[in-house]
């Protein structure tokens, strides 16, 4: 096991002392708890835990000796915990963090401060394409302008060619948000490529995409694989953000219908379609439950991909109205899942199995898909 000088300080990965074997038999414990009498299977881990996350933030501040450093906040506070080393961070993004710093030092850009309001450099986010390993850097300022902004443009590209594009985002507010609507491409087109299982999904600074491209793949193609989709079924993909599981689906059956309250999410979702010439799938900006309410015909798969906060009542009751065939939920928080798959059993519906996969090794974290049945009585 890999050593972090910062883990009990930072709080970010509270499982890096625990060997990896052991992490993934205690989610596998945790699922079974929340869902008992079910069957769980053994968590989908990975073969390589370590510098799994592609999507990266971080904060600036300054070391006790005036020099620029950067981080991640300690848990529960606003307190940078100083490292570019992270163990779980793409290393392709602690590079580029470390030389933000330097290069922030040279051209005299202060960091900003959240008490005063002064400064500029406020965070950087970072993401990193897993089929092309070229980066989005997206640069956070707490001020209106950035202060030698060609210069900076010249040194990241001279040092780090993978920089495919830079967005400068203006964020003035004091709320627990990085990034902020307002921003502006500074470099490149802003957006980077990336691929799941041959599909190509462009991405922008504030596209939904997840973290661990590796273990991403393996997700989709459980949820795919326990919807048994065939070439007649029509598909329902709720809280479709840019339309990765729609347009992964797309391929195995007759049509496939995202809805996603999120405007610019289904402009991304219908670039992506186009992108990849998939003429099946089709996306709605609308709110799921008022979608859901309107659908006339129901499909035969729905598949559920919602928030840590899980599914409205009202939204599951519209669900269960429509008494789809089968139900693939999706959920990053198998709390709330259990909750939400409990109250579907009044619309007929028994969970058939889930299945955990390790989308966040070295933390409590665990993503669960649960494949949802109808009873026939």
């Amino acid at each position: 096991m890999k050593k972090c000088a910062v883990s009990k300080k930072c709080g970010a990965c509270r499982f890096l002392d625990v060997p990896y074997s052991d992490q993934l038999k205690r989610k596998r414990i945790t699922v079974r708890n929340l869902f008992p009498g079910v069957n769980v299977e053994p968590v989908v881990g990975m073969e390589d835990p370590y510098h799994y996350r592609h999507k990266v933030y971080c904060a600036f501040g300054k070391d006790r000796d005036g020099h620029v450093r950067a981080g991640l906040f300690a848990e529960n506070s606003h307190r940078i915990i100083y490292t570019t080393a992270c163990l779980i961070q793409h290393t392709a993004a602690n590079a580029l963090i470390h030389d933000l710093c330097n290069y922030a030092d040279v051209l005299k850009i202060e960091p900003y401060d959240e008490d005063n309001g002064t400064g500029q450099l406020r965070y950087a986010y970072i993401r990193v394409s897993h089929q092309t390993n070229k980066i989005l850097l997206t640069i956070v300022i707490g001020s209106k302008f950035l202060k030698n902004e060609k210069a900076l443009i010249s040194m990241i590209n001279q040092d780090h060619p993978e920089v495919e594009t830079i967005v400068l985002n203006f964020n003035h507010g004091n709320d627990s948000m990085v990034l902020s609507p307002y921003e502006k491409v500074i470099y490149g087109k802003g957006r980077i490529i990336d691929t799941i299982k041959d599909v190509k999904f462009s991405i922008s600074s504030r596209s939904f995409y997840q973290i661990n491209p590796v273990q991403t793949e393996k997700l989709y193609e459980t949820a795919i694989s326990l919807a048994r989709l065939n070439r007649k079924d029509n598909v329902l993909d709720v809280c479709c953000g840019i339309g990765t599981i729609s347009l992964l689906a797309a391929k195995s059956c007759n049509t496939v219908l995202g809805v996603e309250i999120n405007p610019q999410a289904v402009n991304d979702a219908k670039y992506n379609a186009s992108l990849n010439k998939i003429r099946n799938a089709h996306f709605e900006a609308m709110d799921a439950q008022e979608f859901m309410l309107r659908l006339g015909e129901a499909p035969d798969v729905v598949f559920l991909d919602p928030p840590r906060s899980g599914m409205t009542r009202v939204s599951l009751s519209a669900l269960g109205t429509l008494q789809p065939d089968r139900i693939v939920y999706i959920s990053c928080n198998p709390e709330t899942q259990a909750r939400d798959t409990k109250f579907l059993r009044k619309y007929g519906y028994y969970i058939k199995t889930i299945v955990p996969v390790d989308q966040f090794p070295f933390t409590p974290h665990i993503e669960t898909v649960a494949l949802l049945l109808r009873n026939r009585t």
